[in-house]
This record gives C-alpha cells, structure tokens and sequence, in this order.
C-alpha cells in the first residue's frame, strides 16, 4: 500500500536538523508557501460547502465541527470564531473533537481510533444540519466514523482531507481535497496540512458570512459588539455606510441595540429596519435605499467598458 502524502518526507528535508537557524525557518516557510498554494485547487469545492453552510444556517439547522487532532484544532477555532464575527447563535455550532476539548497542553493521540466516542458524538446529529468532518490523513477512525453517522442520521457532511481518495470522502456530499506537499517533518500534519486546513475553513466560513449578508463592503456589519473594541468598530462601520458623523452613529448604535445594520438603515431614513432586512433575507446592500439601483448602474458601466476595451 502507498504511503500517504501526510506521512511521507520532504524532498528538501534531510539535513534541516543541521541547517543554520534563519536558513531553516526559509524552508519551513517555503514548506507552508507550497501547502498554502494547493487551496486554490479546491476553491469551487470550498463554495459548494460554504453554500450548505448558509443553507444549514437559514434553515434553523446547526454547525457541527468535527475531528481530531491538530485537524480538530483548526475546526474548532473557525467556529468558535463565528458568534463574534458574524453573529451567529453559539447555539447553532458544534464543536466535537475526539478526546474533547483540551483543557491544557496535553491531547493524547490515542483518542483519534475511539469509534465509540463518534458514535456518542455523532448521536447529536439531526436532518438540516452541517457536519465539517476534518482529517488530514482522511482516514482518522474518529472524523469517518462521525461523517458515516452523520449522512445516516440525515445530517449533510463536508470533508476536508489532505489526501486524495481519502476515506473520508466516501461519506461527503462536499469533499475538500487539500494536496498538501509532504511535511518538512514527516507526518506533522500541525504545518502544511494545517494551515491549508485554516485557511480553506477560514474562506469558507466567510463566504457563508458573506452569503448570509453578514458582511458589506468588506466590513462585518453582523459583528457582536460585545467590547470597547468592536463598539468603536461598529461606530466606524456605520458612519462609513450613512455618512453620519460619529456621535450620530453612536447614538443610533444604543437605540438599536448596537445592531449595525440596523443603525445605517435607520440614518438612512428606513422606519422599520428589522422589516427590511428580513425582505432582504438580512442583506444590507439590498435593504439600503437607493443603493442597490446605483450598484445595478456601476455594474453596467463597468460590463460596458471591458467590453470596449
């Protein structure tokens, strides 16, 4: 049986131990260029997941983050991420790791083949929700076991693996390969697996943000403003939207509930902002008056031009 990319040895790697420390940390970058660089291969794939995460989200379905390891680690830190980002109900994300959230440094290894833990896990699975079963080998018992039951219980799985024909992927109605070079140190999937993992989960989370309409003009007009940070974030965001000065913005900010959204609607004259949004389905752009006519125009203007080009 071939050995899988995940375990095998870098080209590029005998001698690193022996390698002058700024010339090692080159090639470890180097390493993380290249595992970065094959996430672009599985860009439709990551759109395809990112629209039944929206899916599972307008639904009144769930999240469910699953896998173990460093693969976990990363799952787990996206959706953890979703509440203060997009403001999305805690309630509505999963996060389900082999041997359980660590508490401290140790995370023993020996969790990722306990099949009874996934069953147990998986058990909380139910039809309209979305399980990210991650696994860089593709094979990990616990994240193929928690994919098999969840298509099972009616739930619907993303796969992310590093390695193609994995496993994993016979139980995904989206699979994520991430082709990942092999590691500079062999089987370290921590690195170059990793941070593909980060960053394909990272674009698909916001390109569901982004299709939910949590996010206008690169701005996250969702956000939980739960701090003296986020609160001047958001003072910012609205006075960018409404051309309102900032105590203006504030003002309309603490009336309503510091809900973004809701405040540039409101300076822009809407009466009742909650109402137009959800006849947007919580898209901005499409609830700001007038705005949406403008971009209709750009567009045209822009088409018409590369045409003449």
């Amino acid at each position: 049986m071939p050995q899988p990319k995940t375990e095998a040895r870098h080209d590029h790697a005998r001698g690193l131990d022996a390698l002058p420390d700024q010339a090692a940390l080159r090639l470890l970058l180097t390493a993380q260029r290249e595992a970065l660089e094959t996430v672009s291969t599985a860009i439709p794939d990551i759109a395809e997941g990112a629209a039944l995460m929206e899916a599972a989200i307008r639904g009144g379905g769930r999240l469910i983050y699953a896998g173990a390891g460093s693969s976990a680690l990363m799952g787990n830190a996206d959706g953890m991420e979703l509440a203060g980002t997009f403001g999305i109900d805690p309630a509505r994300v999963l996060l389900c790791m082999a041997g359980g959230l660590p508490q401290n440094a140790s995370m023993p290894g020996d969790t990722e083949d306990n099949l009874n833990q996934a069953d147990t896990d998986a058990a909380q699975v139910r039809p309209g929700d979305v399980v990210i079963a991650i696994t860089a080998s593709g094979s990990t018992p616990y994240a193929v076991q928690f994919a098999r039951l969840s298509r099972a219980a009616g739930g619907r799985v993303i796969g992310i693996a590093n390695n193609r024909n994995a496993p994993l992927f016979d139980f995904a109605d989206v699979a994520i390969c991430l082709p990942t070079p092999p590691e500079m140190i062999a089987g370290s999937t921590r690195m170059g697996a990793g941070t593909a993992q980060k960053a394909a989960l990272n674009m698909m989370s916001t390109l569901m943000g982004i299709r939910l309409g949590h996010v206008h003009d690169g701005m996250m007009v969702n956000v939980r403003a739960d701090n003296d940070k986020l609160r001047a974030r958001a003072v910012a965001m609205v006075q960018d939207i409404s051309g309102a000065p900032a105590d203006a913005a504030r003002a309309e900010l603490e009336a309503r509930d510091w809900n973004v959204k809701a405040a540039a609607l409101g300076l822009a004259g809407v009466d009742d902002p909650v109402a137009q949004l959800d006849r947007h389905q919580g898209r901005l752009r499409a609830a700001l008056p007038g705005l949406q006519d403008k971009d209709q125009t750009d567009n045209t203007q822009q088409t018409t031009m590369e045409r003449t080009r």
